[in-house]
Order: C-alpha cells, then structure tokens, then sequence
C-alpha cells in the first residue's frame, strides 16, 4: 500500500515569486492526482489551517486532516509527527506529497516498481531539471539503473516531495525532523538529502519524470505536462 500525505494550505509564503506556466493551477494539481490513483494507493490531505472555501471541499474519496502550522517547517513536522504516531505496516511506501505536483498516469506502479527491484531507501518521481544546467550540478555523476518499465538515477538531493518505505521512515525519524527548519520557517530539503546519504541511505529518481514540480524553469525535462493538467 501507498499511502499519500499531501499538504494543503491557503498561502504558501514559499511560493511567492515562483514562476508557473499559463495553464498551472493547484486543483487541477489535485484533480490530477484523485484522476491517477489506484486501489494500491490512499489518500490523506493534511491542511495547515482551516480550508474554508478551499477547493478541496468539493471532492471526497479521501481523509482530511487540520492541523495549525503557519509556515513549511512546522506543517511538515506536524505531519512528520502524524506519520509517525500511525501504526502502518512496515513495508508499506509512505509518499509524502506538496500541492503544486503533476503525475503521468500509472505514477504508482512505478513508484512501486522501484522500491521492489532496487534496494533503495528513497524515491522520488521528479527528474529535476536544474540537476542538468546549474553549475553546482556540473560535474554530477549518476549511476543508471533499470527496472522493467522505467530508467532510474541516483540523485544527491531532491524536494520535500518522496517516498519511503515505513521502516525506512522510523530509521531516519529524527533526521526527517531536524531539517524542518522552525526558525526560518521552511523544511531544509536539499540538506537533509545531503546529510542522509552521508548517513548510507541513497535516494533515485525516475527518467523520464513520473512527476513534475510545477516551475517554469525547472519541470521535469522530455515530458509534455500540460497534457496531464487537463485528465
């Protein structure tokens, strides 16, 4: 089982400033994500906040939480903390989901995919682009893997968008709550990737991109995600 946490709130002071495509908008995010999931998949929407007049009042088919945050660090702590306190089965994937995320259709059998044939301890879905153009990605080596319907490369970091094993989750619980940031108000997800792999663990993404941040400057590369903002 996968089970998804996605966080949703009213503002996202982190997103001001952030340069979207024309036809971006967080339902269709959400739209796109109810349209993909499979009976190997639930949902919980974890809401910083109240949702009064939030768009996600007007679907079901999932469990809602509220929680008060304020800002990324402590929304993902609360959730962290949440997870936590759940007795879900060991092997079952944990994927920890932000609200301005597109998926291609069959996302979670690959998803699954990766973790059956590749002892990998972290997996995202995002094939980041500025891994490919940003000078402190110049001399990046990945070794390339395969699974029976999907290339993978190990990745040095990713965003606070992933997946894990459960007992992976309860292995680096403290490290996961470390980085949420509180000081400064956002969850630090570049560094705690870092620091993981310094602790032995290993992340892979999928190439091409089962997911996509929606950003201009840096969606998953090869993939045409306009098409899946309207499924």
């Amino acid at each position: 089982m996968i089970h998804i946490f996605q966080r949703h709130c009213n503002f996202s002071s982190n997103s001001v400033g952030k340069t979207r495509p024309e036809w971006f908008t967080r339902e269709q995010c959400f739209k796109n994500l109810l349209d993909t999931l499979t009976t190997n998949t639930k949902l919980t929407v974890v809401f910083d906040g109240e949702p009064d007049g939030h768009f996600i009042n007007n679907y079901e088919g999932f469990e809602l939480l509220k929680f008060k945050g304020g800002n990324d660090g402590l929304s993902f702590l609360n959730l962290v903390n949440y997870v936590e306190s759940l007795d879900l089965p060991e092997e079952d994937i944990v994927y920890f989901l932000e609200d301005d995320y597109l998926h291609q259709p069959k996302w979670p059998e690959v998803l699954q995919e990766g973790f059956d044939y590749i002892g990998v301890d972290y997996i995202t879905l995002y094939d980041h682009k500025d891994k490919y153009f940003l000078p402190m990605y110049e001399n990046l080596q990945s070794k390339v893997l395969a699974t029976p319907s999907v290339h993978w490369r190990t990745c040095p970091s990713t965003t606070n968008t992933y997946a894990c094993r459960v007992k992976t989750f309860k292995k680096h619980i403290e490290i996961h709550k470390e980085y949420c940031d509180l000081e400064r108000g956002f969850t630090r997800d570049h560094d705690k990737f870092i620091r993981l792999w310094q602790e032995g663990s290993n992340l892979i993404s999928s190439i091409p991109g089962y997911s996509t941040h929606v950003e201009v400057e840096f969606m998953s590369p090869v993939v045409d995600w306009e098409q899946y903002s309207k499924l």
